[in-house]
């Protein structure tokens, strides 16, 4: 444990240039006088790392001292390899550079890793898309992905969900996001942060004035908190409902706070083994057309207005598959978006 911490110190500190007692000890889990007997135990071993006092001050590495990537174990290789995306490599316009890194991390690696880690890249292959979906276009991906690089102001046309028009944005780029094989540009616009679909960004280009990246931004920290505001945030309403057997093992399709929620509110099951339960739902509108989702195997006892929506999609379907005149009705419009 303790040479696997001085090593990864040795990357640190050759990584970054310069890293504090504090954030060094944070780092690993461990106090700083733990971190100055490290470092001691460091330059005991010959490796140039010295400290520098004062406000802002911390250790670093001699300049031009450089260590070769040695020691790398079979399970680490094995990472490596595992780690890599060949088709956000390929989106991004990085599928040769990636595949160039690929071989020469391979000609590095000693003689008995290697087999090991080509077969993980023969086995194992990573599609972060879900199923059913084509990909997103993705034309304006490139000059975002150099903008969010170069950290330049992008100027770009951006279309909001459901709407047919776009509308124009000047953004300083924070960062890219891939989520289940959709990507998402983090960016300021004015004083606020806001997440923007990549597919619907067009005529993106990068302006020659420089963003300065506020500092303590931190990108993973924000996706964690704003995709889980968003998910509680999505469901405004709630819809009381009875669920057969087969409707209750088919709430997951629905996502995982609503298989959650009825999961807590339900009732004992009656004689024919249904339950009742509250499950959180967007609007009425989403509400039928999710719940339809479910079929029979579901009733909606309320609130009033979502089982008369429902009611209403559902009569409209019958009267289409059967042949009888449509009526004009809110609830045609519902069931021709949920069929």
């Amino acid at each position: 444990m303790l040479a696997s911490r001085l090593l990864s110190i040795l990357m640190l500190l050759q990584a970054r240039g310069q890293m504090s007692a504090k954030a060094l000890a944070a780092e690993f889990e461990v106090s700083e006088r733990t971190i100055h007997r490290d470092i001691d135990q460091l330059s005991a071993a010959g490796v140039p790392v010295y400290a520098e006092r004062g406000r802002g001050g911390g250790f670093r590495l001699l300049d031009g001292y450089r260590t070769r990537l040695t020691g790398l174990t079979e399970p680490e290789a094995e990472a490596l390899f595992l780690a890599g995306l060949p088709g956000p490599a390929a989106q991004l316009g990085l599928a040769d550079l990636l595949s160039t890194a690929r071989l020469k991390l391979m000609a590095a690696l000693p003689a008995h890793v290697q087999p090991k880690a080509e077969r993980i890249a023969a086995r194992f292959h990573l599609d972060p898309a879900g199923w059913f979906r084509g990909e997103d276009p993705l034309a304006s991906l490139k000059p975002v992905a150099q903008a969010v690089w170069s950290e330049h102001y992008l100027r770009l046309n951006y279309r909001p969900a459901g709407e047919a028009e776009a509308y124009p944005r000047k953004l300083g780029p924070l960062g890219l996001v891939l989520k289940g094989g959709v990507w998402y540009l983090v960016a300021q616009s004015g004083k606020a942060v806001r997440t923007y679909r990549v597919a619907n960004i067009s005529e993106a280009e990068i302006t020659g004035e420089a963003f300065v990246r506020p500092v303590s931004f931190d990108l993973p920290d924000y996706w964690r908190h704003a995709s889980s505001a968003y998910e509680t945030g999505l469901y405004r309403g709630r819809a009381e409902v009875r669920v057969s057997p087969a409707g209750v093992a088919l709430l997951d399709r629905l996502g995982p706070q609503v298989a959650e929620a009825a999961a807590l509110t339900a009732t004992d099951p009656d004689v024919g083994g249904w339950v009742r339960c509250v499950v959180p739902i967007e609007s009425v509108r989403s509400g039928v057309r999710e719940l339809m989702r479910l079929g029979e195997e579901i009733e909606i006892v309320g609130p009033k207005a979502l089982r008369e929506a429902m009611t209403e999609a559902l009569a409209a379907m019958l009267r289409r598959h059967t042949g009888e005149p449509a009526r004009p009705t809110a609830g045609v419009e519902i069931a021709a978006e949920a069929s």
